[in-house]
């Protein structure tokens, strides 16, 4: 392109648009609708040449583009019609068993020869035959998909075979799965208080609260919480690793400032397994003893954010808290070793209990037995104490002897032996079959001169 300039300032415009003269070539370039070779061209600040005289542009002027209209774009108007008649009529085809009119038919078809296939002309195929077909691995209903092997080699050849070849599990592993089904059951009254109690100290009752809550938190979804209703010194929170120094009697001082769980939360300790305690007043200047109606405030806040209270009772059957334990309590767990005097004292317990009107507790117990050394000179036998008792309570529960609870320091679950922890267990399944209470709900016993309530 010959262009010749018209002025000498070659540095640039700086915005100030420039005048060129037109040269033959330039326009044959333009096109034919260009303007006569006579007539100037104008240069904007960005070297673009208008064709049409002399325009102005201005850097400060945003630019300005056209935009194509997108193919949806909704039109500018639109007339919908007046009205839509419907056709007068529709006949459906009388059958489907032939072409219609108008269909080309294929060469040799007639409706004499199509028939329907064998057992399908009368009536559908049934659930049965179709049950019986012979279906693809892995396809079958979900009651049969369902449910890998626990972890081991079972699991792998199940999961090698796509599911086809399924080892069984062995007996115990079938029935450990049955006690955790029993033990995530439901509690039906909402609230589910369970008390262990024994006459006699040093029967390990603190030991197998602990346990029974331990197992009962680690399986279940909803909050499970051990009281020291002792009215002397507790040793419940000796049993878990404290994560505060409050005690009961802080949480009766400090009841009206609890509106949420996490309020309730600052008063207690959690273990590993899940379970709470509420700790003892452990303050030897301290002159109020734990009172009846301490422990009733007490269950009053605790029934409103925990579904199970697992209640460690003192020696005592006496004292005052005790006789609101009972009388709050849906279920007694009594605690006893192998020994001649541990035995009789949970026989007079049960003796007790029948004759103070909690008959319905002492049929419904469930005796402990918690094994001594194995290698002692003991000849009692735990079968027959086993027999004795299963003829008075509802069931019985043995806890093999375990190293570790011998040391009388903190219960962890994972650091007891299977045997141990099988044990406890199982003594939490028996105690979930009582979730379901009276009336569907916590039954509450009378006190002096007031009549039974259910909740």
């Amino acid at each position: 392109m010959s262009v010749a300039e018209d002025h000498t300032d070659r540095r640039g415009s700086g915005g100030v648009p420039r005048q060129f003269s037109r040269g033959a070539s330039l326009g044959h370039q333009l096109g034919p609708d260009a303007p006569p070779p006579s007539e100037s061209l104008t240069l904007d600040a960005f070297g673009a040449v208008s064709p049409y005289g002399s325009v102005e542009f201005s850097l400060t002027d945003p630019p300005r583009y056209y935009r194509r209209p997108a193919p949806n774009d909704p039109p500018d108007s639109y007339d919908p019609p007046d009205s839509y008649d419907p056709p007068d009529s529709y006949d459906p085809p009388g059958s489907y068993g032939a072409p219609g009119p108008g269909w080309p038919a294929e060469p040799g078809w007639s409706a004499e020869s199509y028939s329907e296939p064998d057992g399908w002309a009368d009536e559908p195929p049934s659930l049965a035959n179709v049950a019986a077909a012979p279906q693809p691995p892995g396809s079958g209903p979900p009651a049969a998909r369902r449910g890998a092997p626990a972890p081991g080699w079972r699991r792998a050849i199940f999961h090698v075979t796509g599911g086809a070849v399924r080892v069984p599990s062995p007996a115990s592993e079938r029935r450990r799965r049955e006690l955790i089904t029993r033990v995530r059951a439901p509690v039906v009254g909402g609230h589910h208080r369970v008390v262990v109690l024994s006459l006699k100290g040093g029967v390990g009752k603190t030991t197998t609260t602990v346990g029974l809550g331990s197992a009962l938190a680690s399986l279940r979804g909803d909050r499970v919480i051990a009281v020291d209703a002792n009215p002397d010194r507790g040793t419940l929170s000796d049993k878990v690793a404290l994560e505060t120094a409050a005690t009961v009697r802080d949480l009766l001082g400090e009841r009206d400032q609890i509106r949420r769980y996490a309020d309730m939360r600052a008063f207690t300790s959690q273990s590993s397994s899940r379970l709470e305690v509420l700790a003892s007043d452990q303050d030897p200047a301290v002159s109020v003893a734990f009172n009846a109606d301490d422990y009733a405030a007490v269950c009053q806040i605790l029934e409103r954010y925990y579904s199970i209270c697992v209640t460690d009772c003192g020696t005592g059957l006496l004292h005052s808290a005790m006789s609101e334990v009972l009388r709050l309590a849906d279920q007694v767990v009594l605690a006893s070793t192998a020994a001649v005097d541990s035995a009789r004292s949970a026989d007079a317990t049960l003796d007790w209990l029948t004759a103070h009107d909690y008959g319905d507790l002492a049929r419904d117990a469930i005796m402990v037995l918690a094994a001594i050394r194995p290698r002692s000179r003991s000849t009692v036998s735990l079968d027959l104490l086993d027999e004795h008792f299963s003829a008075r309570c509802r069931a019985v529960a043995r806890i093999p002897y375990d190293v570790r609870l011998d040391e009388g320091a903190e219960v962890e679950l994972d650091q007891l032996s299977d045997g141990t922890t099988d044990a406890f267990l199982e003594l939490a399944a028996l105690v979930a079959d009582g979730f379901a209470a009276p009336c569907g709900s916590s039954w509450i016993r009378q006190r002096p001169g007031q009549q039974d309530e259910c909740w």
